[in-house]
């Protein structure tokens, strides 16, 4: 059984822009999270007729950056997974970060330059 992506985010220019955007176009409701701008989206407010659907964030990149779309996939180990994209051929882009409560995260990017999410299994 494969590992199951378990969140989506878009980081942007210009977070509150995108929220907006994003809102009117798909319906999402935004729980805001300051002062990193980072606005939530509840996997139970996104789900499709058959009860299926991930929650996800659209936030702000530091000043600069250009942006990303990615996804979030849930391991046991973030540590691990970031050696293992790297030995398959991808680049690690940050973490395994500690962000509190549990929660660990990191980034690569795959052989063609696409950015992939991880978040550690929380137990």
């Amino acid at each position: 059984m494969g590992r199951a992506v378990v969140h989506f985010e878009v980081i942007a220019k210009d977070a509150r822009a995108m929220q907006d955007y994003y809102g009117a176009l798909f319906g999402w409701e935004f729980e805001q999270h300051e002062p990193m701008h980072y606005g939530t989206v509840d996997r139970t407010q996104n789900l499709n007729a058959d009860g299926i659907g991930i929650g996800g964030g659209v936030g702000a990149g530091p000043e600069g950056y250009p942006g990303h779309v990615t996804f979030y996939v849930e391991v046991p180990d973030v540590e691990q997974a970031l050696k293992d994209a790297e030995r398959l051929g991808g680049t690690r882009e940050m973490g395994p970060e500690d962000l509190g409560e549990g929660m660990t995260i990191g980034m690569f990017h795959d052989p063609e330059g696409h950015p992939v999410g991880l978040v550690g299994a929380m137990s």
